[in-house]
């Protein structure tokens, strides 16, 4: 990911001082946000920057939508479909998006100050998927096959591109596709890739789906979780993917965390407002994803490289994690 320039920074704040100012008074007159007792006609825009429709993303923002749509006055909050991660960060920082999710490892170690945490909600696990018929059964298999790694700007492609460079896999080794998770599906079924790698929560819903239509097999990555970490000691960990999930043979990968992210002009009191929905409705948010309910007020402060948003760190103080 590139990083927006400073200065693009500073003049996206000041196109947005006089809409930060209205949404302030909006939420000064919501209840339990404010003293007023009128409550304006002007709405709160929530845009939501989530990935494919099949993914977990995109399930834990619609509901996560509901909740907030439900138990905020004046808040309108709306899902967008996107290529996830990396392109989930900029729509943040281009004032496209208020909320959105990304992997820790799409972030720089010097992030953009336009975009903040809310909170970290759960692990990414990165898949390899290929078809019980296939000679893939480690990633060095993966040299010469035509492979999709993720959508151009996803969370995916920047963790396979790390992988592949630590596996001595480059471009010309490998026939890349950029395709998203369900074109991905959608090609393997066809014939037309020989794997595909997507980075999702438990279960992703399209491997399920998939799993139960077709033989496959999912490729063992966890003994590439240490040379990952070398440059990245802080985002990769190992997690194991069990039979239980998708039915087939179980593996171990690499995994990194998930935050919920903010632009840092919003609010206080509307982040702080969302922070303790999505705390508060985690058994309703877990109803939509599992992942969902994997989060705690205790871990959801762990966010680096980014701050906490002002609004988020007055919840957890408060909440005391």
């Amino acid at each position: 990911m590139l990083p927006v320039s400073r200065t693009r920074n500073a003049a996206r704040a000041r196109q947005h001082g006089a809409r930060v100012a209205v949404l302030l008074v909006v939420l000064l007159a919501m209840p339990g946000l404010g003293g007023c007792g009128d409550s304006p006609e002007e709405v709160v825009r929530i845009r939501i920057a989530t990935g494919s429709p099949t993914a977990v993303y995109h399930a834990f923002g619609q509901s996560l939508a509901t909740v907030l749509n439900r138990e905020l006055p004046n808040v309108r909050a709306e899902v967008m479909v996107t290529a996830a991660s990396a392109a989930n960060v900029r729509l943040l920082e281009t004032g496209e998006a208020e909320l959105g999710f990304t992997q820790a490892d799409v972030l720089p170690a010097d992030p953009d100050p336009a975009v903040l945490a809310v909170a970290r909600v759960y692990d990414d696990l990165l898949h390899l998927v290929t078809t019980t018929e296939s000679p893939v059964r480690t990633l060095a298999d993966l040299g010469g096959r035509r492979v999709s790694i993720g959508a151009a700007g996803s969370g995916t492609e920047i963790t396979v591109n790390r992988l592949l460079a630590a596996a001595n896999l480059q471009d010309a080794k490998v026939q890349k596709a950029r395709l998203g998770l369900d074109d991905s599906v959608a090609a393997l079924r066809r014939g037309e890739i020989d794997a595909f790698f997507f980075s999702g929560g438990l279960p992703v819903r399209a491997v399920a789906q998939l799993a139960r239509d077709t033989p496959i097999r999912i490729v063992d990555l966890g003994a590439w979780t240490e040379p990952l970490r070398r440059g990245n000691p802080e985002v990769y960990v190992m997690r194991d993917i069990p039979r239980s999930v998708y039915g087939i043979d179980p593996v171990t990968t690499v995994a990194n965390p998930n935050y919920l992210v903010v632009r840092a002009d919003l609010p206080e009191p509307l982040v702080r407002a969302v922070t303790r929905l999505l705390m508060e409705r985690r058994s309703e948010l877990a109803a939509a994803h599992p992942a969902a309910g994997r989060m705690s007020p205790r871990a959801a402060i762990a966010t680096a490289p980014l701050p906490l948003h002002p609004g988020a760190a007055a919840y957890y103080r408060a909440s005391k994690p």
